[in-house]
């Protein structure tokens, strides 16, 4: 009997952990979105802007703005690929992971005050 609870709890204990614990090499949730969210920036802004200028050529410009980003978020290209794989394939944690950073930088965004005009 006492082989039987010690199994079971030791069977109990193993099961619940590790459900959060990310690979080797696989950004955390929160750097995760911090890169990726500057990413999606620099996109936006190659798409935008930097295709409008005939002078540039916009995927050279980009990966310049990505190698900025991964500089200064302390990652490299290969980092940031695996990790969005990674969370590419664990849908739940995609989802999860980007409505969070979603929610995040819309509470940082700071709010206009709407201006009325006097009539």
């Amino acid at each position: 009997m006492r082989y039987f609870l010690l199994f079971f709890i030791s069977i109990l204990f193993f099961s619940c952990t590790g459900k959060n614990d990310l690979p080797k090499g696989i950004l955390k949730p929160v750097k995760m979105q911090d890169v990726f969210w500057d990413y999606i920036r620099a996109d936006v802004y190659t798409t935008e802007y930097i295709k409008k200028d005939s002078s540039k050529n916009a995927a050279v410009e980009n990966l310049k703005l990505q190698d900025k980003i991964f500089r200064l978020h302390h990652t490299s290209r290969e980092e940031f690929y695996k990790s969005y794989t990674w969370y590419s394939n664990h849908k739940e944690l995609m989802r999860a992971m980007m409505d969070s950073m979603t929610a995040r930088k819309l509470r940082e965004t700071p709010k206009k005050k709407p201006e009325f005009k006097k009539l």
